[in-house]
């Protein structure tokens, strides 16, 4: 069977990262690397290819892809797989002196950072790399000229300059040709760039944090200004600088778990620097729980073959064996081997990464369209019907003890989702925590509206509850006038353990009882789940909006000292606002709660 790209990039996220196009015998083809996954992924099946492109094309077979952080993350992987995996289609570098550089001469009084592809013998200057490639090199130097108005002009050009150039109208140069720096603050602004290529900006941060406070008190507001601009560019610099920490060897697994499948996502970190995930979709046969599936899948991983071990382990769940399985992998690497699921910094931010990449390979093999086609053929039989549904649509409630209460509509077809006819709605005027009320106002106005516009009809209505709202749902439906349409109940367990709900079909007094390994149930759990999440992300919306309007006063637990740590960590409220969690939480006396509680009170 053909790759089927449309249906492929249903489920693409668009998040940056690495992609791998394999052809039928499981072989790389090509590995890339994208700021948007979907886009970038898109392009290869629209429009016109040239003709190697479309021979690559024409050999996919599937694709895999990596989620990163950033497109700097993606970029550092994009070459690791490279040089590992050596893809047919993609430009092979003979060796590492092929790499490029970025050069700062000793001979210049004013010195420009250059790109270099080669380092010279000669001691004229100083090297820093290399870097993983010249798009690596151009967007360093591209931000080192913003941050620090570094000059990118050539030497030829800079000796016969009689004024300043565009370069310094927008901002992007001190102009040292004409003098209008000095030698020693230019010397200082280069210095201060060679540090941020090194990994040590956050020196910089403090160094430009203690000189915006002086100039601040001396009331030369134009130059706090402008530090304060430099600290921020900074503070976003080093968020990409995190991708690469320099330090550790850990393999990172998590578990992503649906009705009717499973991810465990491996994620190889060396050196501080990804070298890419794995993922694997175990059989769970005898209904383990997640962490014990996960434990017997270490256990496995690593004894059960001849893999190398590293000096951490670290899983997103907590494991029922961990002091056994850290002894035998101890014994079996020849060295102490730490176990951990509680991690903090970069470790956390690991963990993070590999639990979106199981949840994302996850949600690509459920929507493959022969998994689908078979969960809606399973369907069919289960409910007797004389064809395959072709169009569900699946309501569900949200509130917080009746505070903004929210409706979802969501709707699935033979392909999966089908996202651009989901439907949220704003529940006014019934009494709080009345969910038939709630319910019966939804639909209605769904219905009502569907009639009127002589729109596609679902063939199965699914409900989120029991029996209550599953006879409102047969009422409003007769109000409007609305025949043919399939009703089903889905109820909750006592353990709301997925597997024992209740269906019922059609009425309160016909039960539907499927086996919890059924295909048919599998879809009805994936629709109700989803009905669910959009509910939910919907309710918060409406529940957290007047929050987005919050300044650091109305923060609880925030005070004086605490904002002015944040004002200046980030050079102001513009800067802390932009702040992501992590970022909050490395400011001192903010823990990671409490980063969580100002990401939240700022954003919603």
């Amino acid at each position: 069977m053909s790759f089927d790209a449309k249906h492929f990039l249903k489920t693409v996220s668009e998040s940056p990262g690495v992609y791998r196009m394999l052809d039928a015998e499981g072989n790389v083809l090509y590995v890339g690397k994208a700021k948007r996954l979907k886009a970038r992924l898109a392009s290869y099946f629209r429009g016109a290819l040239n003709a190697k492109t479309q021979a690559l094309v024409s050999r996919i077979e599937d694709i895999q892809v990596t989620i990163t952080r950033t497109e700097t993350e993606a970029l550092l992987l994009e070459q690791t797989l490279i040089k590992e995996q050596r893809p047919p289609y993609n430009i092979l570098l003979r060796d590492d002196k092929s790499y490029p550089f970025i050069f700062v001469s000793d001979r210049h009084p004013y010195p420009a950072l250059e790109f270099k592809r080669a380092r010279q013998k000669r001691g004229d200057g100083r090297y820093l790399g290399p870097f993983p490639s010249t798009t690596a090199v151009r967007e360093s130097l591209s931000l080192m000229q913003k941050i620090f108005r570094i000059r990118n002009c050539e030497d030829s050009v800079f000796a016969h300059r009689t004024r300043p150039c565009l370069q310094y109208q927008i901002q992007r140069c001190s102009a040292p040709c004409v003098d209008y720096i000095g030698r020693e603050e230019y010397q200082r602004d280069i210095d201060h760039a060679i540090m941020c290529l090194e990994g040590r900006s956050e020196q910089v941060t403090a160094q430009l944090t203690r000189d915006m406070e002086t100039a601040s008190q001396a009331l030369d507001f134009e130059e706090a200004a402008r530090l304060r601009d430099q600290i921020q560019q900074l503070r976003r610099l080093q968020e990409r600088q995190i991708v690469d920490t320099g330090d550790g060897d850990a393999d990172i697994f998590a578990l992503a778990e649906r009705p009717g499948g499973l991810c465990i996502s491996a994620l190889a970190v060396r050196g501080g620097r990804m070298l890419g995930a794995r993922h694997h979709m175990p059989q769970n046969g005898l209904d383990l729980t997640a962490e014990a599936l996960l434990g017997e899948f270490i256990s496995h991983y690593y004894l059960g073959h001849e893999r190398e071990i590293p000096a951490e382990v670290i899983t997103a769940l907590p494991l029922a064996d961990s002091n056994v399985i850290q002894a035998a992998l101890s014994e079996r690497a020849g060295k102490r081997i730490r176990l951990a699921h509680q991690v903090r910094g970069h470790r956390a931010q690991w963990l993070r990464l590999a639990e979106t990449n199981a949840e994302q390979h996850l949600t690509t093999q459920l929507a493959n369209r022969s998994q689908l086609a078979k969960r809606f053929a399973s369907l069919r039989d289960a409910m007797q019907l004389q064809e395959t549904p072709t169009r569900l649509e699946c309501f569900d409630i949200s509130h917080s003890h009746g505070e903004a209460t929210v409706a979802s509509c969501v709707v699935f077809d033979q392909d999966g989702p089908v996202k651009s006819d989901y439907r949220r709605f704003n529940i006014e005027g019934v009494a709080a925590g009345d969910d038939y009320a709630a319910m019966r106002q939804a639909l209605t106005r769904r219905y009502k509206r569907l009639t009127q516009d002589d729109s596609k009809l679902p063939d199965i209505l699914i409900v989120d509850g029991g029996k209550g709202q599953l006879n409102m749902a047969r009422e409003v439906l007769e109000d409007v006038g609305i025949t043919g349409t399939h009703l089903l109940g889905v109820a909750k367990g006592t353990t709301r353990k997925p597997g024992l709900e209740t269906l019922f079909l059609e009425t309160v007094d016909n039960s539907l009882a499927l086996d919890s390994a059924s295909p048919g149930l599998h879809l009805i759990q994936h629709i109700r789940d989803e009905a669910h999440r959009f509910a939910i992300t919907g309710h918060r919306q409406q529940r957290d909006k007047q929050r987005r309007t919050s300044t650091l006063q109305d923060i609880p637990g925030i005070g004086p000292k605490r904002r002015r740590e944040l004002l200046r960590f980030f050079g102001g409220l513009q800067g802390v606002r932009q702040a992501s969690r992590d970022e909050l939480a490395r400011v001192p006396g903010i823990s990671a709660q409490m980063a969580t509680t100002i990401h939240q009170a700022l954003h919603g």
